[in-house]
């Protein structure tokens, strides 16, 4: 997702997630590849067997139409999709539509506000709904300049990972392109570094958003080397380049999968040493948002690598 609007996105639909009652987990909402890269398959051989959608996607559909919103998205044939926000339905409705449009949802999104403050409601409402990942998109944009601020935001997720474990929930941060940028007491560290070498790789996993490190001019391979079974979600959406070739924050513009220059073969032929379960297509500018994750969605369901 973009930085902007993100937190107020979420803030705004946060309140919907409480609820009193208790339910056990969705089973077999794994969304996962076979192996890839060293597995010893011949290149080419594997696909994605699970797509899902981030549904910030959708999110001015999903405002008016909440149920005929996600029977679309089951429509195209996606089977998962991620919350950022429950849009004023409660926990167990949201399960019962789940259900009867048979989808899965794996993971939401939750601000870093409601991770420091209304962490217990939230874990409760994420066992109702069937989330076995609560992901924190960003954290307060007056910090992301101060290495000190990664630091205590590791804390924090430390902390969250450690009670969420004990639920039998994995706590998870996902990225935009400014944890990537220098920070003025950072010796050199990015801030992305210092939440992974800070937080306990047990508690706090990461959602690589492919699309924002890449623009960021960072090679998501080099942190699946470096950090491997680190990943187990993906943000999957494209860049295209710019009139001079380059592929930045000011040069090109959001695509649907496959209409950009980012070479998903080359990464996804790595999901298996990042340890990725998850694929959720998000495009933040959507021209037609059926129509883009269709696109998108044909081009994933047909890639081979």
């Amino acid at each position: 997702m973009p930085r902007m609007n993100r937190r107020t996105f979420i803030g705004s639909t946060a309140a919907a997630t409480l609820l009193a009652s208790r339910s056990t987990l969705v089973s077999g909402a794994t969304g996962a590849t076979g192996p890839t890269g060293a597995g010893g398959a011949a290149e080419g051989s594997h696909k994605l067997e699970r797509i899902g959608v981030q549904l910030y996607t959708v999110r001015d559909m999903i405002k008016t139409d909440f149920e005929g919103t996600l029977a679309k998205v089951a429509g195209v044939g996606y089977k998962e999709v991620e919350f950022a926000g429950y849009f004023d339905h409660q926990p167990k409705e949201i399960r019962t539509i789940l259900d009867r449009v048979h989808l899965t949802a794996p993971s939401e999104h939750v601000s870093y506000e409601v991770v420091q403050n209304k962490w217990p409601e939230t874990l409760e409402a994420a066992h109702v709904v069937g989330h076995s990942f609560i992901v924190c998109p960003s954290i307060d944009e007056s910090e992301r300049k101060k290495a000190a601020a990664y630091k205590k935001a590791a804390e924090v997720f430390n902390r969250a990972g450690e009670t969420s474990k004990k639920a039998g929930i994995q706590f998870a941060y996902h990225n935009h392109s400014y944890e990537f940028e220098p920070l003025a007491d950072g010796d050199g560290k990015l801030g992305y570094d210092i939440l992974l070498s800070e937080s306990d790789p047990k508690l706090v996993k990461m959602e690589m958003d492919l699309c924002w490190i890449t623009i960021a001019g960072q090679d998501p391979l080099t942190y699946f080397n470096r950090y491997p079974g680190r990943f187990p979600l993906v943000h999957v959406k494209d860049w295209t380049k710019g009139p001079d070739g380059k592929m930045g924050q000011k040069d090109g513009h959001m695509a649907d999968v496959g209409d950009g220059a980012i070479d998903w073969k080359h990464l996804f032929a790595e999901s298996k040493k990042a340890g990725i379960e998850h694929y959720f297509v998000e495009n933040d500018e959507p021209t037609s948002p059926i129509d883009d994750l269709r696109k998108s969605y044909t081009h994933l369901h047909d890639l081979r690598f």
